[in-house]
């Protein structure tokens, strides 16, 4: 049972077992887990990429220029973000900081689908959601909307108050995008209790929550901005311009229903596709009681027995996938970023191109149909190919060494080349899950 919990520490909490993972987690799996939470690990290569404002005026300028030149410049930008995200989720020495980056990052999706995102979405990763997701579930909320990429990705920017300045002026109105999405994914979820008085309410709210075309960063602009006061859940929200969407925001965060959302995806992600009511319910509480404390709901999660039962519960998504083949094929060979980026788009999960607001499914039947099966094989025949050549048994044994069966084990044992014992490690059942 150590053993499992070991393989539980590394690739369910964190992003999979490499060299000297085992060492660094020691005997006390749970406790290395707690200890990444007091001291998250910022990877250098992340804080070294420019700040989205820049980025974003960069793109503003280049919108002057030839269509096909901007574009290129934007694809540049999104893949040097994705291959240095990849790359920092496989070496961080707090993994669970790295998954919970990523399950952050997807609750509050923008997709680079909407070509406008595409030199945004790294950055939004790296300033709204990395440097809160230890800390409070508002903080993270309100870094969330008022994020550029966000404002851009769901059309805040463009939304006019029919009554401000700018509105009677134009003959303008709301866009209800962010509001609709706040309230159904981001806090309250579908069955939250809120109506489309709510949705046109908030749009109301949020009205003059913009851009700053002239520095890339958030801004209130009063002209474009709602007046009179609103209802938001049949609360008064008294006129106050941008207070008016700080108001909302806390109101939402401190939501019972909103709780519940959080926790639910959190059980599922770390537990089961079909988390237990019990410890649905004891998230949901510590959330309440704690004020939205994302480190007390991370701490809870490694705590309960629940998440310690069943080695293999959960399907790995593509983004697992390739983190984890990464960390055990590693880092430094040629052409390792090309590669990178293309597993990522043939096994479906290219970064920041979930195809809704809704983000990427968490579930285990959205990533193992008969297709995508079929591409995980190719995918890992295709690296094996690559870098198995000084693969062996023994380098597999981390990786899953305490839940693979006999049949994988007789297999690894007649493995002729390095090669072929890295392919049945990548196409076993024992790694496709976590």
């Amino acid at each position: 049972m150590a053993r499992e919990h070991l393989h539980i520490a590394l690739c369910r909490f964190g992003m999979g077992a490499g060299s000297g993972d085992a060492a660094a987690a020691g005997s006390d799996p749970r406790g290395w887990l707690l200890g990444q939470l007091v001291a998250p690990h910022r990877p250098p290569a992340l804080a070294a990429l420019p700040p989205g404002s820049s980025l974003l005026l960069a793109a503003l300028a280049a919108r002057t220029g030839k269509d096909e030149q901007r574009k290129g410049q934007d694809r540049l930008v999104y893949r040097a973000e994705a291959t240095t995200r990849c790359r920092a989720g496989a070496a961080s020495p707090t993994p669970l900081i790295e998954r919970l980056v990523r399950f952050w990052s997807n609750h509050f999706t923008v997709s680079v689908l909407r070509p406008t995102v595409l030199p945004l979405a790294g950055a939004f990763e790296r300033e709204a959601i990395r440097p809160h997701v230890t800390g409070r579930f508002l903080d993270l909320l309100r870094a969330a909307v008022r994020h550029p990429a966000m404002l851009t990705y769901l059309d805040n920017a463009q939304s006019i108050g029919p009554n401000s300045s700018a509105g009677r002026r134009r003959g303008k109105g709301l866009n209800e995008n962010l509001a609709r999405e706040l309230l159904e994914l981001h806090t309250l979820g579908v069955d939250g209790g809120y109506g489309q008085d709510d949705v046109e309410n908030l749009a109301r709210i949020l009205t003059g929550w913009s851009i700053d075309p002239a520095s890339g960063t958030f801004r209130f602009a009063p002209r474009l901005h709602e007046p009179g006061g609103k209802t938001l859940l049949d609360r008064a929200i008294p006129e106050g311009g941008e207070d008016e969407g700080e108001a909302a925001l806390a109101q939402l965060a401190a939501h019972p229903a909103t709780a519940r959302v959080v926790a639910t995806k959190l059980a599922r992600h770390f537990v089961a596709d079909e988390p237990p009511p019990a410890l649905v319910a004891a998230l949901a509480a510590t959330f309440l009681d704690t004020g939205g404390d994302l480190a007390a709901l991370a701490r809870l999660l490694v705590t309960r027995n629940e998440a310690w039962l069943d080695p293999l519960p959960k399907v790995r998504s593509p983004d697992d996938l390739v983190i984890a083949a990464l960390k055990v094929t590693g880092q430094n060979e040629a052409g390792l970023d090309q590669r990178l980026f293309r597993s990522l788009g043939i096994l479906g999960q290219a970064p920041w191109t979930a195809p809704s607001p809704a983000g990427w499914p968490d579930r285990g039947d959205a990533w193992i149909a008969p297709e995508a099966m079929m591409r995980r094989l190719e995918w890992a025949r295709a690296v094996s190919q690559a870098s198995g050549r000084r693969f062996t048994a023994a380098l597999a044994e981390p990786m899953i060494g305490a839940v693979a069966g006999p049949a994988l084990r007789r297999a690894l044992g007649n493995a002729g080349t390095g090669a072929e014992a890295l392919f049945l490690t990548l196409a076993s059942r024992e790694f496709q899950r976590r």
